[in-house]
């Protein structure tokens, strides 16, 4: 079936250390992503340190990264840092290796720790006359899906610190609340995969893209794009969304009043993971059930049980 998406909107260059990153930044379609385009585009033209506050997966990088690509800062590095795996030392080398050039983004700046906190502080210079430094440094841009405000409240991250690098907060939506901006991303998703994958670029059943908009996206862009991933690697749209249907059917009864506890959830994404594996071997096997069981390091026997658990007993070749 024909897929009905629209075409991604053209976008503009990449990063010089990130380029694939970058190339994943698609337009909002609708209003509010279109008034945040503009915000961002302000944000370019200036120095002052941005905070970007967002839930898990909805695409705090790319924004920073798209920043960095429409500032003076452009053609420089753009530098990421996991501030739960960095350190006070190494937050200065990015900070010093810029000399004054560059963007340097840190990825949940909640997770710093009291001396990562303190040595942020000596990152910053003097800000003034709307954001612009009295000496040269390279950009900060800090993510985080917590509330700072409230990490300052309880003690946890240092007042002082949050209001410097609170400049402009910068909240991004989750997926749900801009769905009209899916079929976009999907393209764009699909094609970069496609590429990645050598392979042509799927088009998608109507139903799939219904999928796409009834679920609520809890893991946001990266979710989404894990989705596509699936569907290009496994060359099967109905095997890739199997295990999203699952979750969408789930998610629905949860809303009927069903409480799920933490081991039911817990044994359900096992579940999930295993039948993900089980489809996966299958289709590189061409559906090989002998094969499969051996590359799985299970029985045939079992194999045949665990397919008719998951509704696969009668798919493919025997």
């Amino acid at each position: 079936m024909a897929n009905d998406f629209p075409e991604v909107p053209q976008l503009s260059g990449a990063t010089s250390s990130s380029a694939a990153a970058f190339s994943d930044f698609v337009e909002g379609q609708g209003q509010g992503m279109k008034a945040l385009e503009v915000v961002i585009r302000e944000l370019a033209r200036s120095e002052v340190p941005v905070l970007l506050l967002a839930e898990s997966g909805a695409g705090k990088r790319a924004t920073a990264e798209r920043i960095h690509e429409m500032s003076m800062h452009r053609g420089s590095p753009f530098r990421a840092l996991s501030c739960q795996e960095t350190t006070e030392e190494a937050l200065a080398e990015a900070a010093g290796a810029t000399s004054g050039e560059g963007t340097v983004y840190l990825e949940e700046v909640a997770d710093l720790n009291a001396a990562g906190q303190e040595a942020l502080l000596q990152f910053l210079p003097a800000v003034e006359n709307n954001g612009h430094g009295t000496k040269s440094r390279a950009r900060l841009i800090c993510g985080t899906a917590r509330d700072l405000e409230a990490e300052v409240k309880a003690g946890r991250f240092r007042e002082d610190t949050y209001y410097r690098i609170s400049g402009v907060c910068l909240r991004l939506p989750p997926l749900r609340q801009r769905k009209e901006d899916i079929p976009a991303l999907v393209r764009c998703f699909l094609a970069k995969y496609a590429r990645d994958f050598r392979r042509p670029v799927p088009s998608l059943s109507a139903a799939t893209q219904q999928l796409f908009q009834d679920y609520a996206w809890p893991g946001n862009i990266r979710e989404l794009e894990d989705a596509a991933k699936a569907i290009v690697a496994l060359g099967d749209e109905s095997v890739a969304m199997g295990g999203l249907r699952s979750l969408l059917m789930k998610s629905e009864r949860g809303t009927n009043g069903e409480r799920i506890s933490l081991k039911q959830a817990s044994r359900a994404a096992s579940r999930e993971a295993e039948k993900e594996l089980i489809l996966r071997v299958l289709q590189r096997t061409r559906w090989n059930r002998r094969r499969a069981a051996q590359e799985l390091q299970i029985s045939y026997k079992a194999l045949l049980y665990k397919l008719k658990q998951i509704g696969y007993q009668d798919y493919g070749a025997s």
